[in-house]
C-alpha cells in the first residue's frame, strides 16, 4: 500500500530532524512510502534547517519539506499536507501521523501498516508511546464524559474504583485492543476513513483534534485500535510546554475542550460538564489539603477554567504563532 507520513514542525527543527532519522529508515522498508514535513510558520530558521538536513542526509527521495506562511495549528498543518496529497496521482492508501518529538522504533511503522492490511474493518491504529526513559505514556483513551470530567479532577476518590470505566485514560493494554481514541503522536489512518468523514476539524487549533476525528470515524463505522507491538518514544509537548506544571494551561486547551463537548453533545451537556469539572476541582482541592498533598495543577487553573468557559465571549489563540479568533478560517 502507498503510505504518506506527515510531520508538523513548529520551532522544533532539531527534534524534527531527529524524528526523521528514525522515520526515514522505516519508509525505505516500505516501497511506496514518503513523508511530508509541514514547516508550520515557525519564523525561526526552521525551514532552512530542515531543507538543509534533508539534502545533507540524502532523504530527498523520501522527504519533502513544505512551508506554511503562518501557524495553522496541528489539525490545520495535517490538512495542509493532506489536501494536495489526496488530490494527486500518487495519492496514499494510508496516512501516518508522527509528532516532531516522536522517534519510531525499528518496525514501528510497518507493524501499523500490516495491522491495517490484516484487518480491513479497522480504520485507525496507533502505537505504544513511551518516554525517552521507557516509562509508558497514556496513549489509549475513552471518549470524554461528564463522569470522566469529575473523576479526572479527584484521583483516588473513594468512588473512583466504581467509576473507573468512565476514566478517559485507559490502563495500557498488553495486546492489540479496540479503543475509543488514540494520541496522535503515532497514528495511522486508512484512506477510506478520510474519504468518508473528511479531514481534521481545523477549529481545533491544538488538542482534542484526535478525539474528534476518532469519534467521527467510529460514528461512520471505522473503529480505532491500539497496537502495542508498534513502539514510539515521545518527548511530549516540545513545542507547546503545556505539560509544564509551572506554566498556566494554554487557552487553546480550554477552547478545544469546549468545542469538542458542544460539537458532539450540545450546549446543555457542555454546561453540565463545566459545572461538574468545577465541583470535581473543589473536591480535589479539599482532599489535597486534608491529606497535605502537593498541588500538581498548573497555576491559576480554576481561574482560567472559569474565564474561558463561563466568562469568555470570543476566544483567541495567541499562545502559538499569533492571534486568530475562534471560528475564523
Amino acid at each position: 500500500m502507498k503510505l504518506l507520513a506527515v510531520v508538523i514542525n513548529y520551532r522544533t527543527a532539531e527534534m524534527t530532524i531527529e524524528a526523521l532519522r528514525h522515520l526515514v529508515p522505516e519508509l525505505r522498508g516500505i516501497p511506496a512510502a514518503r513523508a511530508v514535513v509541514v514547516e508550520n510558520g515557525s519564523g525561526d530558521g526552521s525551514l532552512e534547517a530542515l531543507r538543509e538536513a534533508v539534502a545533507r542526509e540524502g532523504w530527498g527521495d523520501r522527504v519533502a519539506v513544505v512551508p506554511s506562511d503562518h501557524n495553522l495549528g496541528f489539525a490545520g498543518g495535517i490538512n495542509f499536507a493532506l489536501r494536495p496529497a489526496l488530490a494527486g496521482d500518487a495519492s496514499p492508501d494510508c496516512v501516518y501521523l508522527l509528532n516532531s518529538d516522536a522517534f519510531a522504533a525499528p518496525g514501528a511503522v510497518e507493524v501499523l501498516l500490516a495491522f491495517l492490511e490484516r484487518n480491513p474493518e479497522v480504520g485507525i491504529c496507533g502505537s505504544h508511546i513511551h518516554g525517552l526513559d521507557g516509562v509508558p505514556h497514556d496513549t489509549a483513551f475513552r471518549f470524554p464524559t461528564i463522569v470522566g470530567e469529575f473523576i479526572a479532577r479527584v484521583p483516588l476518590w473513594p468512588l473512583t474504583p466504581l467509576l473507573r470505566r468512565f476514566a478517559v485514560a485507559m490502563p495500557m493494554p498488553g495486546q492489540p485492543q479496540r479503543v475509543d481514541w488514540l494520541a496522535g503522536a503515532s497514528m495511522m489512518i486508512r484512506r477510506s476513513v478520510l474519504d468518508s468523514i473528511g479531514l481534521f476539524d481545523e477549529e481545533f487549533f491544538l488538542y482534542y483534534e484526535e478525539t474528534d476525528f476518532c469519534l467521527r470515524a467510529r460514528n461512520a463505522g471505522f473503529p480505532t485500535w491500539y497496537v502495542p507491538e508498534s513502539r514510539v518514544a515521545h518527548v511530549g509537548s516540545a513545542s507547546t510546554g503545556i505539560q509544564d506544571p509551572s506554566r498556566p494551561r494554554a487557552g487553546y486547551w480550554f477552547e478545544s475542550r469546549r468545542r469538542y463537548l458542544r460539537k458532539h453533545h450540545g450546549l446543555l451537556y457542555l454546561w453540565l460538564a463545566n459545572v461538574v469539572w468545577v465541583a470535581g476541582f473543589a473536591a480535589g482541592q479539599v482532599r489535597r489539603r486534608l491529606r497535605g498533598l502537593p498541588d500538581s495543577d498548573p497555576p491559576h487553573l480554576l481561574r482560567d477554567f472559569v474565564r474561558h468557559n463561563f466568562l469568555a465571549r470570543r476566544l483567541v489563540r495567541p499562545e502559538i504563532g499569533g492571534t486568530r479568533p475562534a471560528g475564523s478560517s
